[in-house]
């Protein structure tokens, strides 16, 4: 939570004005403020980012059995409500130049299926850590066979692609306000579109689908997945503050990677002169000596936090059965990679006492 302390004047307007379940102003607000910041007609707060991919599913038409084409370097949130909806995965590379969806790969899976008869319903891109996916790329290849575009921007609410927003460029965007995100409202998430009629849609599905008739009646499947007005009243106070994260955010990228520049085999994760990475997580990859566990256990041991790359989806024994199109850049990355603290809170002693330890495996 912020400094300032714009979320508590929020947060009891909710409790002055009695509105403290998934309804109200801040709701509204919150959905009406973030839409305009990216540039889009229309947004829905939702209880998680997972709970968005899955509204973003249902209205892309993914059913039983369909094919949905997904990013296998990715968290597990962006898989599994292919699942809910009973769909069908095929995990998709990635490439070095953006660590996310690989274009070659896309166009050959593509390729692939229409052979066999099978074409995907949706494409699921991530923008991983920050760092936008090549967006023209991805995007006339799923104009080319009209597949819906689903955007999962969980990491990336602030990255810049060729001046847009991510989230903003497929069919529908997905955002997180998770603890761990760059801004947060403890838990939530929020899907957003130009799709008004959808966005609408989503929103009766996400309250229940309850029919506006006088009685309690249900003609589709409900979801309780709306925000809370006290969860949406954090998520405006923090909106407010997203500019100064992302700034200490890329302040982090840029000062691990002066200080690390000439540690042998070490190599900053990719910025593209067409994108602007709001660097949720400074992230390295290791080709030499040291490892990426040799720097997590040396962390560990100062009671300093470092994680693994995320594990692709190919290779989890949940999803390993399923497809997969590529030609293993996404292991390489998950076996070369760290990512290294990079909490906003994080001072330039703190930075330089975790740079030192690491600096110290190359002695």
């Amino acid at each position: 939570m912020s400094d300032e302390g714009y979320e508590m004047n929020y947060i009891r307007e909710a409790f002055d004005s009695n509105w403290i379940a998934p309804l109200g102003r801040n709701v509204n607000e919150f959905e009406k403020e973030l839409a305009n910041m990216v540039g889009i007609k229309s947004a829905a707060a939702l209880s998680t980012g997972t709970a968005a991919i899955h509204m973003a599913l249902k209205a892309a038409g993914v059913r039983e059995g369909d094919i949905v084409f997904c990013q296998s370097l990715t968290f597990s949130a962006t898989a599994n409500p292919i699942i809910y909806e009973k769909a069908v995965p095929v995990f998709i590379d990635s490439d070095y130049e953006t660590w996310n969806m690989s274009p070659s790969a896309l166009q050959k899976a593509f390729e692939k299926y229409r052979r066999l008869g099978k074409k995907p319903k949706a494409v699921i891109v991530v923008h991983l850590y920050g760092l936008s996916a090549n967006m023209d790329k991805i995007s006339e290849i799923c104009n080319e066979y009209d597949v819906t575009l689903i955007e999962d921007a969980a990491e990336s609410l602030g990255t810049l692609y060729k001046g847009r927003y991510t989230g903003t460029i497929g069919d529908y965007g997905v955002f997180s306000f998770n603890g761990n995100k760059i801004i947060t409202t403890s838990g939530g998430g929020m899907l957003i579109s130009d799709k008004e009629e959808s966005i609408n849609k989503v929103k009766f599905w996400a309250t229940q689908s309850r029919d506006p008739a006088r009685h309690y009646q249900h003609s589709e499947l409900g979801f309780n997945y709306r925000m809370s007005n006290i969860l949406a009243g954090i998520g405006r106070g923090q909106l407010m503050i997203l500019n100064k994260r992302i700034e200490k955010k890329r302040y982090i990228f840029e000062y691990y990677k002066k200080m690390l520049k000439d540690m042998e085999g070490v190599h900053m994760m990719p910025m593209n002169n067409w994108s602007k990475s709001n660097c949720w997580l400074s992230c390295i990859l290791l080709r030499g000596k040291v490892k990426p566990l040799d720097i997590i256990l040396a962390l560990e041991k100062s009671n300093i936090e470092s994680r693994p790359i995320w594990k692709p989806m190919h290779m989890q024994p949940f999803f390993e059965g399923y497809d997969f199109v590529g030609a293993g850049v996404s292991e390489m990355i998950f076996e070369e990679g760290v990512c290294l603290p990079s909490d906003t809170k994080m001072t330039d002693e703190d930075l330089n006492r975790t740079i030192s330890i690491i600096k110290e495996l190359w002695s």
